[in-house]
């Protein structure tokens, strides 16, 4: 089986529950699969995209408080659909939004890049190890049994979601904690990571155009991180709720990202 198969074969089995599309129609899923990176800290690239991300976002809390974002605002009310507390839980972007005055983190180029390309577009956006997976990825409303597994002073702890919870999962366990506020340490990107999966969340006010754009936004920096990338794409909305073959009808054909 080819690598591009692959892919393919893992994004046609990724799901969004229908109680997910209930709970916020305007809800869309981008999932971005990737083969071939080659890893690496740091680098000029990525340094200079943290930088612009930083600046931007800088010029967009000099007039507004963070929250006063729409994008932020629609994830705020999102979490309060599902009984999540957003002052003490933050959606990833509200949470990087906020670090950009004392400086976005700098972890490794693949997680620098990705986390550049959620302030610079406003959506959440995560990165995965793809291997790590046991299944594909589904969005779900847990039923609060599931196993998710973090890390407390150092020392690995195993949670569960509150009942109800909107949570990233795959057949382990869960992999994302209320949408996309904590990421599990089981998939985490690490700098040994050659084949990742980015979840790009979308709401209303973000619309279709936008969020492509952030789609070729990434790809474009990813495929600059190793010499034989492929990249395989897939759009998830309330309407399709899942069903496989959906990329093409929503604009986004499969893609081979070689270059």
């Amino acid at each position: 089986m080819t690598e591009r198969r692959r892919l393919q074969e893992f994004l046609d089995a990724a799901r969004v529950d229908t109680a997910v599309s209930a709970l916020r129609p305007d809800y869309r899923a981008l999932l971005i699969a990737v083969d071939g990176l080659v890893p690496g800290p740091g680098d000029a690239g990525s340094e200079a995209l943290l930088r612009r991300a930083e600046a931007v976002a800088g010029t967009w809390l000099a007039e507004r408080q963070v929250t006063d974002l729409p994008q932020v605002a629609s994830w705020r009310e999102a979490y309060q659909g599902f009984g999540a507390k957003p002052n003490r839980t933050r959606n990833s972007l509200e949470a990087l939004l906020r670090r950009t005055p004392s400086g976005l983190p700098r972890v490794n180029r693949l997680t620098d890049i990705y986390n550049a390309v959620s302030v610079l577009h406003r959506i959440p956006l995560g990165g995965e190890d793809l291997t790590r997976y046991q299944g594909s990825a589904a969005l779900i409303r847990a039923t609060g049994n599931e196993i998710f597994d973090t890390a407390s002073n150092g020392e690995t702890v195993i949670e569960h979601p509150e009942p109800g919870e909107v949570v990233w999962s795959d057949d382990a366990g869960v992999t994302c904690r209320r949408w996309n506020w904590r990421q599990g340490r089981r998939t985490q990107l690490t700098d040994s990571t050659t084949s990742a999966l980015f979840i790009l969340d979308a709401l209303a006010p973000l619309t279709d155009e936008a969020l492509i754009t952030a789609a070729d936004d990434l790809c474009g920096h990813l495929k600059r991180l190793g010499p034989e990338i492929s990249i395989v794409r897939r759009l998830i909305t309330a309407d399709t709720s899942g069903a496989p073959g959906t990329s093409s009808a929503h604009g986004l054909p499969s893609e081979n990202g070689r270059s």
